[in-house]
């Protein structure tokens, strides 16, 4: 597990490119046979990936990070699939995952990674209760359609976790697709001051790239990302980005409220 530390807004303004990358960029986070993890100081925030190849893999507790013998002890879950399917244990109970199905952990319990073509990717956030688990079929999540063809931002929403329908302590979730021939995604971009917000980029050609924007409006600085890698948004950076092809983006909070319309539009002019 790495370990990232929060930030002010006026060293992004003069960081090198290496700097922003170190910080807030995460990368290498699926390798065969493993569990990766970054711990951000940032609403104490964990975002991970497991690559479970033919065998299984259990959720690391981290306990030189996270102080606990077991992961969620304190803390709750959720996991996307962004690879075929595969299945996850919670306290030996089978869930089972499709490409971009996910599901939420309560605090509590045990997890454990399962599947040849599975590629996991996980986000937990420290919990004051405990809630039942759900699972979230990409499919029979019903998506709220964004931006327009005109405007290059057309989009798809899905909200898995989101304040609403499955309750949790703090976290929220979900998976944005971009449609063909779009690129932008949030955008124009917006601000939530109480929450930190992570973005992982997933099912993106070999070839293509993301350029996602970050830093206060008036001061922004851009990073360029490849297929799964993520990227860390401390309350006062916007985060949008565009890309060279079709792609989607995985996005995560979690912070002092869950009301998912607690955020504040910038305006174009104002970049």
């Amino acid at each position: 597990m790495q370990v990232r530390y929060s930030t002010s807004p006026t060293s992004a303004e003069t960081a090198t490119t290496a700097d922003l990358r170190d910080i807030f960029l995460v990368q290498d986070l699926f390798v065969p046979g493993e569990v990766r993890a970054t711990y951000t100081h940032e609403d104490r925030m964990v975002i991970g990936g497991a690559l479970p190849g033919t065998g299984q893999l259990d959720l690391p507790a981290f306990t030189d990070v996270l102080g606990e013998e077991s992961h969620l002890q304190r803390r709750e879950l959720g996991i996307i699939n962004v690879g075929g399917a595969g299945h996850v244990l919670v306290d030996d109970e089978k869930f089972e995952l499709e490409h971009l199905d996910g599901l939420y952990v309560g605090r509590g319990s045990e997890v454990a990674f399962v599947g040849t073509e599975a590629a996991f990717y996980f986000v937990s956030a420290p919990a004051h209760a405990t809630y039942p688990h759900a699972l979230l079929s990409h499919q029979d999540v019903e998506p709220v359609a964004l931006g327009s063809a005109d405007a290059a931002n057309e989009r798809s929403l899905f909200r898995y976790v989101w304040g609403q329908d499955v309750e949790t302590s703090v976290l929220q979730f979900g998976v944005t697709v971009i449609a063909d021939g779009s690129v932008w995604n949030t955008f124009p971009p917006h601000l939530h001051a109480r929450r930190t917000e992570i973005y992982c980029y997933v099912d993106l050609a070999d070839d293509d790239r993301v350029f996602h924007f970050m830093g206060q409006p008036g001061h922004t600085r851009h990073l360029v990302l490849k297929n799964r890698e993520a990227v860390i948004s401390p309350p006062w950076s916007i985060h949008a980005g565009a890309g060279t092809g079709s792609y989607a983006f995985i996005w995560a909070m979690a912070g002092e409220n869950n009301c998912y319309t607690d955020l504040a539009p910038v305006a174009v002019e104002d970049l």
